[in-house]
């Protein structure tokens, strides 16, 4: 398999573990804050705005923080990065206390995480393509993609399991940990860089690039963009009013809730090897097309009569869920470096507003028809995605029709690709 044959280059495997960790501590620290805040302030209302604390610095900064965001594209200050992840994770059991100003200091802190997160996440896929030249971009994207995923279940799987075995306390050192063992990877990796470029040092994206003029050369990019930005609201209805549709239609309870998130899960990982190996010529309508189906599946959750119907949908769900992003954010790895860092920053900016938006939506909607907030989340998705399916072509004017011109650099940033073994 072509993941197994990418580990085996050492840059690619040190990453790799870098990555892991670091989304393994954002989700084991989001769950140890969710847990803190409610069980000092029983407020599920504050549990919501620890949510919206974290994803708002990637809104913010994804429209008016290029400068700040291109600082930070070098391994070297993704270590830092992460350093201080693991020094303010550490901090907060400390200076937090059961009061109105420790709950002050930890919506601060969450804040503050959430602007490191924020910093940290586009820059690191902005890199991903130098790490095994142009030819396999899309086995690295996918690669990545499947960590995300798998890191993201057993991360807040995990912080459930260890807050039955450990305090809280313990918990938060043990995402420090995570996120100070990536800080000494992604170091590593820095230090690698500096002395594979000691004499030719790579240029890196400039801040001056804005994404208005770049999403307007290339409409269909922008076009599956925003589509993007719409698709967490599948992932709304599946999580958040999947309970709800389980105990009011069925009857059934957490045992059939389990058995639907990982019918998700399943379909997940067996649909990234294919999403990260397959060459489609259409990059817009695999994506449109993935999205779609996602958002039909969803509708379909809420009109099937079976919970056996709905496991098949969401095998469905998680089949189709990889295949789009993988193939997005592949197209956006061929970018070079300015360019591809600053529509990354995009494309983290709508998904992020789209799971804030959902977040809050899906909710209200629930409380009113569950079966109608499957059928207004998956509508929409599926209306959004025919939209960009017709979405107008580029200018002729522009490279290839709109393909992205090729990155001048060797790599991005980072690493010189060694060969795989037998290439």
């Amino acid at each position: 398999m072509e993941y197994v044959r990418l580990l085996r280059m050492r840059p690619v495997l040190v990453l790799w573990l870098a990555r892991s960790l670091s989304v393994l501590g954002d989700h084991l620290y989001a769950v140890a804050v969710m847990w803190t805040v409610y069980a000092s302030t029983g407020s599920a209302s504050l549990m919501g705005l620890v949510a919206t604390l974290e994803s708002l610095p990637y809104v913010l900064l994804g429209t008016a923080g290029r400068r700040l965001v291109s600082r930070c594209a070098s391994y070297r200050a993704l270590s830092r990065v992460d350093a201080a992840r693991a020094a303010l994770v550490l901090a907060l059991p400390f200076v937090w206390t059961p009061d109105g100003r420790g709950v002050s200091v930890l919506l601060v802190g969450v804040f503050a995480l959430g602007i490191l997160g924020a910093l940290f996440d586009p820059n690191l896929e902005a890199l991903l393509p130098g790490l095994a030249g142009p030819e396999r971009v899309q086995p690295v994207t996918g690669l990545f993609d499947l960590t995300s995923r798998i890191a993201r279940i057993s991360g807040r799987a995990g912080a459930g399991v260890l807050l039955l075995m450990v305090s809280k306390l313990q918990l938060f050192a043990f995402d420090g940990a995570a996120f100070a063992v990536s800080a000494a990877a992604l170091g590593w990796l820095g230090r690698r860089s500096a002395a594979v470029h000691r004499h030719r040092p790579l240029p890196g994206p400039d801040p001056s690039v804005r994404a208005w003029p770049l999403l307007r050369a290339h409409p269909r990019i922008g076009a599956a963009i925003a589509v993007h930005g719409l698709v967490p609201f599948c992932a709304a209805a599946t999580s958040v009013a999947m309970p709800a549709l389980l105990a009011t239609r069925f009857g059934a309870g957490a045992g059939a809730y389990g058995l639907v998130t990982a019918a998700l899960g399943v379909g997940a990982l067996i649909g990234n090897p294919v999403a990260g190996s397959w060459r489609p010529g259409g990059w817009p309508v695999v994506c449109c097309c993935a999205w779609a189906v996602e958002g039909l599946a969803t509708v379909g959750m809420g009109l099937v009569g079976r919970v056996s119907a709905l496991e098949g949908l969401s095998l469905v769900m998680g089949l189709a869920a990889p295949l789009g992003t993988v193939t997005l954010r592949t197209r956006l790895a061929r970018f070079p470096a300015a360019q591809r860092l600053r529509l990354m920053a995009v494309e983290h900016t709508a998904a992020r507003s789209g799971a804030v938006a959902s977040t809050l939506l899906v909710p209200m909607l629930a409380d009113v028809s569950v079966r109608g907030a499957f059928g207004a989340a998956g509508s929409l998705v599926v209306l959004a995605a025919v939209g960009g399916l017709f979405s107008p072509a580029p200018p002729s004017s522009v490279t290839g029709a709109g393909a992205p011109p090729p990155a001048p650099e060797r790599t991005a940033p980072g690493v010189t690709p060694p060969q795989l073994p037998g290439r």
